[in-house]
């Protein structure tokens, strides 16, 4: 693992930054793909809007891109985390407005499960644990997961590759760390983040792509019922891209979904990007 701080490395946190002490800042994790981050505008449009909503000024992104091009050039696929925070700062919750943005870069290898099953489909489940409703903060990729924490604690089965997250109204929302889209037809349905959940960068790409693929996207809530005669369903995030979904177990119930068409579809077309 290699890291940089504020474009220096071996430097330290100091124990006084915001982001440590409050979860006060942002996150991107981003694909190295041949030596470059894939989907690199959408990761940064996405910071910077983060940035605008958290009232946090955001770095520099000239100097921001040159040090995520020279990090990532370093490996030719990997994993490559930003963090930004709103810096270090004074006791209590309100800032002074004088803080310094902290940038952290962290570059890694890929983790086991980015290309378990890719082709044969992932294996799901559904989480107890809800997410909380909070309107301001919704589709932000903020600091705070301590909800994807505790819900990634319900299981250690290593065959099970992600969890599905509802609100308090039973919906869908998304994975504890993807996006899901269900297919009934010609219709792409994907769960709003206007009251909680992450707006995923691969996502957006999902979204853009239906209507090449001769769907129609929607924004709709799902329930777990809706699942069931679906024709497909698949998930989505920055570090796998797309998976097909083979089986989601929820209690006693293990429904299975053979059909990874659309998929398959939007896995030829990421390579190319």
């Amino acid at each position: 693992m290699s890291v940089w701080i504020n474009g220096r490395r071996g430097a330290a946190i100091d124990y006084r930054d915001r982001g440590l002490q409050y979860g006060d800042g942002l996150f991107e994790t981003m694909r190295v793909r041949r030596g470059a981050v894939r989907l690199l505008d959408y990761h940064v449009q996405r910071l910077y809007l983060g940035c605008a909503r958290l009232h946090i000024a955001p770095p520099d992104e000239r100097r921001l891109r040159r040090e995520i091009a020279r990090a990532a050039a370093l490996r030719d696929e990997g994993v490559l985390k930003l963090i930004v925070t709103r810096g270090v700062g004074a006791r209590g919750y309100r800032p002074s407005g004088r803080e310094r943005t902290t940038r952290i870069l962290a570059l890694g290898a890929l983790p086991a499960h980015a290309g378990a099953g890719a082709r044969t489909g992932a294996k799901l489940r559904l989480c107890a644990t809800r997410l909380g409703t909070n309107a301001q903060l919704a589709g932000v990729k903020s600091l705070n997961r301590l909800e994807q924490v505790m819900a990634r604690l319900e299981w250690r089965d290593a065959r099970i590759l992600e969890g599905l997250m509802l609100d308090a109204d039973a919906n869908i929302v998304c994975g504890t760390m993807s996006n899901v889209f269900v297919r009934r037809g010609g219709h792409l349905l994907t769960p709003p983040v206007d009251r909680c959940g992450v707006a995923g960068v691969m996502r957006r790409w999902v979204l853009e792509q239906a209507a090449p693929l001769g769907l129609r996207p929607s924004l709709r809530r799902l329930q777990f019922e809706d699942l069931v005669g679906a024709d497909e369903v698949f998930i989505s995030n920055a570090v796998v891209g797309v998976m097909p979904v083979a089986v989601i177990a929820h209690r006693k119930i293990r429904l299975r979904l053979p059909c990874r068409a659309v998929a398959r579809s939007l896995q030829k077309r990421l390579e190319a990007v």
